[in-house]
């Protein structure tokens, strides 16, 4: 799709089609585009839980107090983020070394370095990083959804500790937010919302 066309088209979604399924080779693609979102130092911190089970998406409901386009989305996404995706460093970065790209004294260096940026700045600023890197990703998931034909709903509105139990996600990872994912029924569209113009939200020094 093109691009201006893309970011108009791209709404959150509020009313799903109920019964229309996504498969994992629907959701692939997608996922294959995302891999290319930006990362710090390319750590890669985002990872996604993607629940196509309907009593999975079912207890998510709950957790989500009851939102009923939990219940009729094709797919509920959790996007979650590892605060110590820096210990990654060496694994993600073995390619590298085995092309030639880098050698041993350059790989080791580069796991001292990200070491040592992350542990000197602490646990708070680890779990903003693993934030802010995951939401660059969910944006880019919701952007590659739509040019694949699929709408999407960012969500908040959910509580934590419940989703951390049913999926069985670790402490070490930041649940980021809740994506549910279908096909919108556009005759519910409202106008969009107000958008404040350029010069009230951007600044020219």
């Amino acid at each position: 799709m093109d691009f201006e066309k893309l970011i108009e088209k791209r709404r959150s979604a509020n009313n799903f089609i109920k019964g229309i399924v996504i498969t994992e080779q629907d959701l692939r693609p997608i996922f294959n585009d995302v891999k290319l979102a930006p990362s710090a130092f390319n750590l890669q911190h985002t990872e996604y839980i993607t629940v196509l089970n309907p009593d999975v998406k079912e207890q998510l409901r709950k957790a989500a107090y009851g939102q009923y386009k939990v219940h009729s989305s094709s797919a509920v996404i959790i996007v979650t983020s590892d605060r110590y995706a820096f210990k990654k460093t060496e694994k993600l970065n073995e390619g590298m070394k085995n092309l030639g790209m880098i050698n041993d004294c350059q790989l080791e260096q580069l796991v001292k370095d990200n070491t040592l940026f992350y542990e000197e700045r602490g646990e708070e600023f680890m779990k903003e990083e693993a934030v802010r890197n995951a939401s660059l990703s969910a944006m880019l998931f919701m952007l590659a959804a739509k040019n694949r034909g699929w709408d999407t709903c960012p969500m908040i509105g959910f509580d934590q500790q419940q989703v951390r139990e049913i999926l069985h996600i670790p402490p070490t990872h930041e649940i980021v937010l809740m994506i549910a994912v279908g096909k919108e029924k556009e005759e519910s569209h409202n106008l969009r919302g107000y958008r404040k113009p350029v010069n009230e939200f951007v600044t020219f020094i």
